[in-house]
């Protein structure tokens, strides 16, 4: 049965037309605060959030970024649905620690990838990083999606409710008409196994994970990983940072930013100023 809280707040979700995913994150995340004190979240006040956020930190043990999800699901219910004359500050938002993410080497790349035998996974993980996709994305890709004509392929309502085009690899575009031409997917271009709906971002994260293994990659990966390396390289490579944020469809250039902070030199062209010592040797006293 939904309560006619609950069905306010929907409404105010889909009014201000926020993802599905974000919508049932929230519903969740209301209904688990809720449970927890066994009171309808109209009935609780600051005090209550400010226990229920402890409980999460030192009893669940919750990441910042976990928290977070929770933060803003109780932000959009009083600020919005409940319309509480509230200061925000009495629902804080975790700080991040900012951490710099680890990226794997072009040759990782290669031995990651060149480990999935299955054909159709195997083009799913080298259209992730050759295209910088979300996982999200690349499950949702549809045949339409692929541009040959213009070289692109078209990112139909990625994070942010936003439409994009990236681009389209030569070497990918190869891939891709060799996968249809044994597999003939309809419409999602990364079909599940009964052929009904896309490919599960489950899935993919599980291969990801696999593929390491198998690759012995020591460095954690994800299917996050990929799209980490697409940026990491193209800027290794010279592309400016203003194309990769238009790529990866990020907001603001302080995003994409960071991966100044990852990519590193042209060996060829940058040294070391220990390499420009003159008369000095590797074990001399």
């Amino acid at each position: 049965m939904v309560t006619p809280l609950r069905q306010r707040m929907l409404e105010d979700m889909r009014i201000r037309n926020l993802a599905r995913c974000t919508q049932e994150q929230y519903v969740i995340s209301v209904a688990a605060f809720a449970k927890y004190f066994g009171k309808s979240p109209d009935l609780l006040d600051p005090e209550h959030i400010h226990a229920w956020q402890l409980y999460l930190l030192e009893s669940k043990r919750l990441s910042p970024s976990s928290l977070n999800v929770y933060v803003s699901a109780l932000r959009f219910l009083y600020n919005v649905t409940l319309r509480r004359d509230w200061d925000l500050q009495v629902i804080p938002y975790a700080r991040r620690p900012k951490k710099l993410p680890i990226v794997l080497s072009r040759e990782e790349m290669a031995r990651l990838i060149d480990t999935v035998r299955n054909l159709k996974y195997r083009t799913a993980l080298m259209t992730m990083y050759a295209a910088g996709l979300r996982v999200s994305e690349v499950v949702r890709l549809k045949l339409s999606d692929i541009d040959s004509r213009r070289m692109a392929i078209r990112v139909e309502q990625g994070k942010g409710q936003k439409d994009r085009y990236v681009m389209l690899s030569p070497r990918l575009l190869e891939q891709l008409r060799h996968y249809w031409r044994l597999w003939k997917p309809t419409p999602w271009l990364f079909m599940d196994r009964l052929r009904k709906r896309h490919l599960p971002i489950s899935t993919v994260q599980h291969l990801c994970q696999q593929a390491r293994r198998d690759a012995c990659i020591e460095k954690p990966v994800t299917a996050h990983s990929l799209r980490h390396a697409f940026a990491t390289h193209l800027l290794e490579a010279g592309c400016d940072l203003r194309t990769i944020q238009v790529m990866m469809g990020h907001r603001s250039l302080s995003t994409t930013a960071m991966y100044l902070r990852v990519a590193l030199p042209d060996p060829a062209k940058v040294q070391s100023p220990l390499d420009l010592l003159p008369n000095w040797q590797a074990g001399r006293r």
